[in-house]
């Protein structure tokens, strides 16, 4: 299954002669099928989510994921429901691995089964702590300093498989944006992909059960968790800052009115807010916004 050169000795570069397939969506997904390609892995075929509508003109959009397969001449597929007929389009392709990262769907246990060596998972916590879509976000808001990545065996629960591998990432400093996080944490999860997945292939790591009695949990994200009380304690609000600064992007209510914070800082153990827009305003200085009363 391995070619005598499978692994060189700057782990830049793998080549394994296998089928394997990627389930996955976002931006984030995309981050890490591009290092995936430089290390010479490609996969054989592509499972995304179908086009939706985008923009207040609902104009019919591709994921990133879809695009990026199309630039590189990867076959696609974007089941609207993972049933039968998908399960059998994804059987011609005779899988030895499914790879899933930020797919945004449930994935029921017969198609994670079908590959010879099932499917693993690219999860961005140390579990079994953080389960759920939001690790990192999870991460901040609960001053979780210590964090990293896990490569799991999936099985039909969230989260809930044997770990392959884990690995901490190094922060110089804390609390951190949630895309600053992100990118910390994705160059460890990159890196441990690519090393995992031949080894995997060839047998050489054991599985080991998660302490299901240590699993910490968080919820999807809504709109209105990004809602601040300005007269909460302050080291939280930037936390939430910080957490949502991609999306929902933290707020607060001000005569009725919602006002964006686009920028903060934590200086002398105090939030300092530095721009904001006010609903149907521009971005403005946080110092104007106030004077504005």
């Amino acid at each position: 299954m391995l070619n005598d050169d499978t692994q060189q000795k700057n782990n830049t570069k793998v080549s394994v002669r296998i089928n394997w397939a990627f389930f996955g969506t976002s931006e984030v997904s995309v981050s890490v099928l591009e290092e995936l390609k430089k290390a010479g892995l490609l996969p054989s075929v592509i499972i995304t989510s179908p086009d939706r509508p985008k923009g207040r003109k609902l104009i019919l959009t591709p994921s990133q994921v879809k695009i990026w397969a199309q630039d590189n001449n990867i076959k696609f597929l974007q089941p609207e429901i993972l049933d039968h007929e998908f399960t059998l389009k994804l059987l011609a392709f005779n899988l030895e691995l499914s790879v899933v990262v930020a797919y945004g769907k449930i994935i029921p246990k017969e198609i994670l089964d079908i590959p010879k060596h099932k499917s693993i998972n690219i999860h961005y916590s140390l579990l079994p702590k953080f389960r759920g879509s939001a690790p990192v976000e999870g991460a901040i808001l609960a001053d979780e300093r210590e964090t990293g990545v896990s490569i799991i065996l999936m099985d039909e629960k969230m989260d809930h498989g044997p770990i392959l591998t884990q690995e901490k990432v190094a922060l110089s400093n804390w609390p951190l944006k949630r895309t600053e996080l992100m990118e910390s944490m994705n160059k460890v999860a990159n890196k441990l992909l690519i090393n995992t997945i031949p080894k995997w292939i060839a047998g050489e790591i054991e599985p080991k059960e998660q302490d299901h009695d240590k699993a910490t949990y968080v919820k999807m994200i809504k709109k209105e968790d990004a809602l601040i009380n300005l007269n909460d304690d302050d080291y939280l609000n930037f936390r939430k800052i910080m957490a949502y600064e991609k999306w929902p992007r933290a707020y607060f209510i001000r005569d009725d009115k919602r006002v964006i914070i686009n920028s903060a800082e934590w200086k002398d153990e105090k939030l300092k807010i530095l721009t904001v827009t006010p609903e149907g305003k521009k971005e403005m200085d946080y110092k104007v916004f106030l004077r504005e009363k």
